[in-house]
């Protein structure tokens, strides 16, 4: 049996009307689903991030004991003007010693053709900073402002597509944190 695995899956925005928290939600839905998987929603609006640096007084402590218990990330990012939200970027600059050695998986989100294709590619700089591990592709999600029932819930056309990809992706996160956790 393999061992238990917990993975946070981070909402990447603040903002009011914000459609990739759809999109965030159905991965952490998708996760719960899997054996052996803790799931840990991190919505940045539940958190309070101070300053603008990774002092202490910039630190959420909830925010801290998540970082510390996760095993694995799961970022879910909207993109803004070609790059991901700077609530997401001051959400991860304060625990930068907590995230050495842990995986991380990408979703993007936007309502154009490319699903914040652009927003996880800027996104790759400032998480090779933080000492976690990008995997090698990610999930996209077009027009995510058409994808999602008014309920959350994703479109039946889409749900085959999206199940598929996102157990490829989280066997992938899976397999990692298993190996992460015994160098850790």
């Amino acid at each position: 049996m393999d061992e238990k695995v917990t993975v946070a899956v981070l909402a990447g925005t603040t903002r009011v009307q914000r459609e990739s928290i759809k999109a965030a939600h159905y991965v952490a839905d998708f996760a719960r689903k899997l054996p052996n998987v803790e799931v840990i929603f991190v919505d940045p609006v539940d958190f309070n991030f101070p300053g603008d640096g990774n002092d202490l007084e910039g630190k959420d402590p909830r925010y801290t004991e998540i970082v510390a218990k996760a095993d694995a990330f799961f970022i879910v990012t909207p993109e803004y003007n070609h790059s991901f939200p700077g609530s997401l970027k001051r959400m991860l600059d304060s625990e930068l010693q907590l995230y050495n050695h842990k995986p991380v998986a990408f979703a993007g989100a936007s309502d154009g053709n490319w699903g914040g294709v652009r927003a996880v590619e800027a996104l790759l700089n400032a998480i090779r900073e933080t000492g976690l591990v990008a995997l090698s592709w990610d999930v996209y999600f077009p027009h995510v402002d058409k994808m999602f029932n008014t309920d959350g819930t994703i479109k039946e056309e889409h749900r085959e597509r999206y199940d598929r990809n996102l157990g490829k992706l989280f066997a992938e996160l899976l397999l990692f944190a298993r190996l992460f956790k015994t160098i850790r």
